[in-house]
């Protein structure tokens, strides 16, 4: 059994803790980066394969495996701008507007695909 000594000195309180300065705050809106990424890769993509119809002779530049090169630019400069802090939170907004456009997007293409089933 342990027994209390009152001769023996306690350790001693921890120091007070130094206050850190309030860190910087972050610049560029989540929201902002969400909304104008999911907008302008809608705007490319709709905008731009309205020729990609077979009958139409692919008259597009993004026909076949060129559909890819816009998402890896998009995603490379979101990235460079998720990275830096300065624009961390535009960056961060950029990314789930690719996740959000890629969703939504391919809701749209099922809802295409399943009426093309009924014009059998």
């Amino acid at each position: 059994m342990s027994e209390d000594h009152p001769d023996v000195p306690q350790d001693p309180p921890p120091p007070p803790q130094q206050e850190e300065p309030p860190s910087e705050p972050r610049r560029g809106s989540m929201a902002l980066g969400i909304l104008l990424g999911a907008v302008a890769l809608y705007a490319l993509y709709f905008g731009t394969t309205g020729g990609i119809a077979p009958d139409e002779g692919y008259k597009t530049f993004l026909a076949g495996p060129a559909v890819f090169i816009p998402i890896a630019v998009y995603l490379a400069a979101a990235g460079v701008l998720a990275v830096r802090p300065r624009t961390s939170r535009l960056g961060a907004g950029l990314l789930i507007g690719l996740g959000v456009f890629t969703l939504l997007g391919g809701g749209i293409c099922v809802a295409a695909l399943s009426q093309m089933r009924g014009l059998r």
